[in-house]
């Protein structure tokens, strides 16, 4: 899949959002339930991919640090992927494969992948009862399925994603474009 690196305008295809989430996770959820605990790890690595991929410049985007590791560029394509796997076993809907070919920017990757992350945790949110153990990660090859628990998004997908954005934070401070020194994971917001 090809990757623009232009830092333009965005023009998603998903325009039921139109602010990219996750500059801050400001409210807890009302309940302790497997479905708000899934919500809140989802938005604890949304909030830790916006300022981990915010203000990445061109010569961050082609970065890697050896010649056989991915750039940050195709770490945020793989991203886009696993976040599309969320949403998906959240909607209860198939990974297609091989997956579509699109041409996405940067800007683009990242708010799509952000949106994904926000549209699974509302719908855990606002379905606090849903009863995970119905939830499967599907993979949908032609006329061929294979389904997995819902454990293997806990420690695939959601695990595999915290791990890359951790890695692109990395990247860019070895590429010395460090993220925002506000920036607390701990809290959810940035400090004043």
């Amino acid at each position: 899949m090809g990757i623009l690196f232009s830092i333009g305008s965005l023009q998603s295809q998903d325009t039921t959002m139109t602010i990219t989430p996750y500059a801050s996770i400001e409210s807890y959820p009302k309940v302790f339930t497997a479905a708000t605990m899934v919500a809140r790890t989802i938005d604890g690595l949304g909030y830790r991919y916006y300022w981990g991929t915010e203000g990445l410049t061109d010569e961050d985007l082609i970065f890697r640090p050896s010649e056989d590791a991915s750039n940050i560029i195709e770490t945020l394509e793989h991203l886009h992927g696993l976040s599309e796997g969320i949403l998906n076993c959240i909607s209860g809907k198939p990974n297609i494969r091989p997956r579509e070919e699109r041409n996405l920017s940067y800007e683009e990757l990242r708010h799509e992948s952000l949106v994904n992350m926000k549209k699974a945790s509302d719908l855990l949110n606002d379905d606090p009862d849903m009863d995970m153990s119905t939830k499967k990660v599907i993979f949908k090859r032609g006329d061929s399925e294979s389904s997995y628990e819902f454990w293997h998004l806990l420690n695939g997908f959601i695990a595999d994603a915290i791990y890359h954005t951790g890695q692109i934070v990395s990247f860019r401070r070895t590429n010395e474009n460090p993220v925002n020194p506000k920036m607390n994971v701990f809290m959810g917001k940035n400090r004043d």
